[in-house]
């Protein structure tokens, strides 16, 4: 799939975190802002790319502004900026 508009998802507060998705010709291109970004910032990426794959996403840019999420809020903010981004109005239950 390919993104069709910017998106944002998320916020800045702590335990959350903010994604915004821009298109993008050069694969995906993620930019990880964490202040654990030394202890977890390999898992953090790994979340994002395996949500970006089971999408089917191959070319994205991925702003990333972690507060200290966990995995599955990480996910979740992601799925919901992919969504935006995608013009979606149903959830992907199979992606869920």
């Amino acid at each position: 799939m390919k993104i069709e508009k910017t998106a944002l998802a998320g916020t800045v507060e702590s335990s959350d975190i903010q994604f915004t998705l821009s298109a993008s010709d050069n694969g995906i291109q993620i930019d990880l802002d964490s202040p654990v970004k030394d202890l977890y910032g390999k898992q953090i990426i790994q979340v994002i790319e395996d949500t970006l794959k089971a999408y089917n996403i191959e070319s994205v840019k991925v702003k990333a502004i972690d507060k200290g999420a966990l995995d599955c809020v990480i996910k979740a903010r992601l799925v919901t900026a992919i969504q935006r981004s995608l013009g979606m109005d149903e959830p992907n239950w199979e992606v869920l």
